[in-house]
Parts: C-alpha cells; structure tokens; sequence
C-alpha cells in the first residue's frame, strides 16, 4: 500500500507542473508517459482508481448559488453516497475545514481562502487514498496560506497528497519528498535535507556598495538583498564560484535551490540539482 504524506512537485510557470498533475489525476493520456497505480497503467484500472482518487485542480469550478452544504451534497450525489451518509460527512469536512459555520452561506459570498477551504472538502468527499492538488494556495493571503497547509498536513496523516505549487513555502514546511520540475523533466527529488545538500557550498552572502549590488543583481542569480545601517548591501547570491572578494559561505534554503534550479546561463544543466538516489548510486 501506498506510504501516505506529501509529496511537494515544485516548479516555476511553464515548467509543466499542470500537465504532469493532469496525467496523474487521470484527465489526460500521453503514449510516452506511464502512470502506475497497483501495477497496471491508470486507464487501465479505470473505475478502480478514480475511486481512491481526489482531485482539486487550479481553477476550481463551483456553482455560485449554491451553499457550500448544497454543493457538498451535490457531488455526494455524483459520487454515488446515500443521501444520511452524505449529509454527515458533508457536515463532517465542513467542519474540518472551517466552513461549518457558513454552511448554508452561498458560495459567491465566499472569500478565495474559503473557496479553496471548500474545494479540498469536495476533493476527500470520497475518501481518498491519493489527494491531487494543482498550485492550492495561488491567490490567498499569508494567513489563509498557513491554514491551509496546516489542513494539507493533517489530511496527509492517512493519505498520499500529491501537492504542485511554485510557492516554495507550501512544500518547504510540510513535503516529506520534494520534486524539482524544470521543463517537463525531474531534475531532484528526495527529502528537504537531501535537496539542501545538493547545493552546499554554493550560496554566499557579499557586503557590497548599492552599485555593485545593482549588478550583481543584473548578471547573477540574486535571491535576498537587504540595506545595513553603513548603507552597505547585504546580497545572498547562488553561484557556483565565490562571486566577490567578500563572499561567505552560507546554509542553504529551499529557496536557494529554487534559484539554483531555474537560473538562466550562469549555471550548467550538468551543475544543477539531480535525483539523490540517482547520486547515491552513482549513476
């Protein structure tokens, strides 16, 4: 069976995070690509999978009259829950969610961190042993953001939650396997200490003047720059080489490697991040 917790799938826009998270919810086929679930091919287990399946994509459809109890009890309905069942366990992940208060609330009067709240009750309704969530928190404000990783999290105790994003701060706190996508290609993946040390000793922070910050920040891959009370730049900079005379070495960050990961030119494909297991094997 399979191990639950989250695994995070990071990418930047373009890096084609909603086509992977489409062929893994079963909405589209690609002859070059083979999904497993209990080794047979998604489409040919069908009906079987998408049982076990949930699935928030990122636009996330709702109908605008309806009360978060009625759309509840609406797709209860399509997937197939006698109509006791369905009302308790609507009212059982309304409440799980934050929403029982507000149940009978229309949905359009609804704030975009309540819709989202919504959304990943209709997408466990089933209760599923995999939950698929395409970029989740694009949109909410820092506090709704934190509560609904929070929730992620907790849902995770006995599920797989399959969780795309180009926030790194969603998986950063909460993956217990991370995956670089760049290009439509897994370029790492393993837990966030093994992605962490895959860029040891390539992340500086330089004290410089404003103007050597400036183009520091033009020709390199720049991630943090902050102002001292000197009026010196304090700029954290990935490189593979010490980018300046007063370059020190410091402990990486997700963010770092997101950085790393998708930089243009300074860096070569053969230097960026790889599967650790790959690394492990020497292969």
């Amino acid at each position: 069976p399979p191990v639950p917790g989250v695994g995070g799938l990071l990418g930047w826009n373009g890096a084609r995070n909603v086509t992977f998270m489409l062929m893994i919810g079963g909405l589209l086929n690609l002859t070059s690509v083979k999904i497993v679930w209990e080794c047979a091919r998604i489409e040919r287990v069908g009906e079987r999978y998408r049982s076990v399946l949930g699935y928030l994509p990122k636009d996330f459809g709702y109908y605008p009259d309806f009360s978060a109890l009625d759309f509840m009890l609406y797709l209860s309905a399509l997937k197939g829950l006698d109509s006791k069942a369905a009302k308790r366990r609507s009212m059982e992940l309304l409440d799980l969610v934050g929403l029982k208060n507000v149940a009978k609330r229309k949905v359009k009067t609804f704030s975009g961190g309540m819709k989202q709240r919504l959304g990943i009750a209709q997408a466990v309704i089933n209760d599923p042993q995999v939950l698929v969530l395409d970029e989740p928190t694009a949109g909410l404000d820092p506090k709704e953001r934190v509560r609904f990783r929070n929730l992620i999290s907790a849902l995770a105790q006995d599920k797989v939650v399959i969780l795309s994003t180009h926030i790194v701060s969603d998986v950063e706190y909460i993956a217990d396997e991370i995956l670089i996508m760049r290009a439509g290609q897994i370029v790492a993946s393993g837990t966030i200490e093994e992605i962490l040390a895959q860029v040891s000793g390539v992340v500086w922070e330089c004290v410089v003047t404003p103007r050597e910050a400036d183009v520091m920040s033009a020709r390199m891959a720049v991630g943090n720059v902050r102002y001292d009370h000197a009026g010196m730049a304090i700029v954290r900079i990935v490189s593979d080489t010490a980018p300046h005379s007063s370059a020190r070495l410091v402990e990486p960050t997700l963010e770092d490697v997101y950085l790393y990961t998708f930089q243009e030119g300074s860096v070569s494909q053969e230097n960026r991040p790889h599967d650790s297991r790959n690394a492990k094997r020497g292969g």
